[in-house]
């Protein structure tokens, strides 16, 4: 008896130094229907991206440790994989003029579940990425 093909869930990278922050984020985009890789900076971001094709969504906080931000974060996706929907969060930065790409979302900290989900679904809706929130 042949199996029903699984659907492959969208793939979402969270960014957060801080771990709690970064685990809540991960457990609410697993719970609205994400496959979630995570990385506590911008360096394990992008080994994330370079080893994982198809990765659907960034969402990512702007200060990190090493020395890069998420601000050049979400630029270097956009130029390098482009279609991925961009999240950055911050509590302390907001974005200039040139920050971010044009295309990418910010939400300032704090941040509630549901703007977070709204904003995600939103941005991945005509991609076909997203799963529908409740």
């Amino acid at each position: 008896m042949d199996q029903p093909a699984a659907t492959a869930r969208p793939l979402a990278l969270v960014v957060e130094d801080e771990t709690v922050i970064r685990m809540e984020t991960a457990d609410l985009l697993a719970d609205a229907g994400f496959e979630v890789l995570e990385a506590w900076n911008v360096v394990t971001a992008l080994r994330q991206f370079e080893r994982r094709s198809g990765i659907d969504l960034l969402v990512t906080d702007v200060q990190m440790p090493g020395g890069r931000d998420g601000f050049a974060l979400a630029r270097e996706v956009a130029a390098r994989w482009p279609g991925v929907a961009i999240v950055v969060i911050s509590g302390v930065s907001a974005p200039g003029l040139r920050d971010l790409p044009s295309e990418a979302r910010f939400i300032p900290k704090p941040f509630s579940a549901r703007v977070v989900l709204e904003t995600v679904q939103e941005m991945t809706r005509d991609a076909g990425g997203a799963p529908q929130i409740a």
